[in-house]
């Protein structure tokens, strides 16, 4: 599994010459004022050996620390974080697991920092704007809309590529793209061994109402629940 994160108010719209603090400031400003947020995703992920998976669906973030995504396309799961613990669901499975949040390694754990503080600097070391014309740059670092702006983040912990290509948990580089009036657009993973992890937003809505039981997961009769803890501790 992976880790990751996510992140002025239209009337604070992104400068027309922005530097890279002036965007963080902007996406942490939107997100800061914002108890609840809901949007349509799609995410892609690419596994370094020509191997591409796509799925798509919607997702809520409550503050705070909660958040649901649930997947839509081309199959049907759940991953809930309730401010506890972390849940995965697929209903084809019979079988949910389950792990506390601050143990969880999975990637999308650190995007309920868009239900926290929205805090950049807990994640990213530095941020720069992207140079797409900068030698070793790849088509990916470009944006999506030629109005966008691309943050380059360098993951605390990190000083240069990730030091150990076997080493999935690592990461060497995220991307975020900001729409000028400081929406997150996408977010791009990149991870040792040419590993992809891509989500793009649309739709957000901001400060609606959702239903408490949206962050409250209940198996299903006849859905095993599976500790993540003891399965680490077993023999493979």
């Amino acid at each position: 599994m992976f880790t990751l994160l996510l992140f002025l108010c239209a009337a604070n719209p992104i400068a027309s010459s922005p530097d890279a603090n002036s965007i963080r400031h902007a996406l942490e400003s939107r997100y800061q004022h914002a108890a609840t947020l809901k949007a349509v995703f799609f995410e892609r992920y690419t596994d370094g050996n020509g191997g591409i998976s796509a799925e798509s669906g919607t997702v809520y973030f409550s503050r705070p620390g909660r958040m649901r995504w649930e997947y839509e396309s081309p199959e049907e799961k759940l991953f809930l974080v309730d401010g506890t613990n972390v849940w995965f669901y697929v209903p084809a499975d019979h079988t949910a697991s389950r792990a506390k949040f601050k143990e969880s390694s999975d990637w999308r754990t650190p995007l309920a920092l868009l239900a926290g503080k929205a805090d950049l600097g807990k994640f990213c070391k530095a941020v720069s704007i992207d140079d797409s014309s900068a030698p070793g740059s790849k088509p990916d670092d470009r944006p999506t809309d030629p109005g966008n702006t691309v943050l380059r983040c360098q993951p605390r912990g990190q000083t240069g590529p990730a030091q150990d290509d076997a080493d999935t948990n690592n990461i060497k580089e995220v991307l975020f793209e900001a729409s000028p009036d400081a929406h997150l657009v996408r977010v791009l993973i990149r991870q040792p061994g040419n590993l992809e992890t891509e989500f793009r937003f649309g739709d957000w809505q901001e400060n609606i109402s959702i239903p408490e039981t949206k962050f409250h997961f209940v198996a299903p009769a006849g859905v095993e629940i599976v500790d993540e803890a003891k399965l680490a501790g077993e023999p493979r």
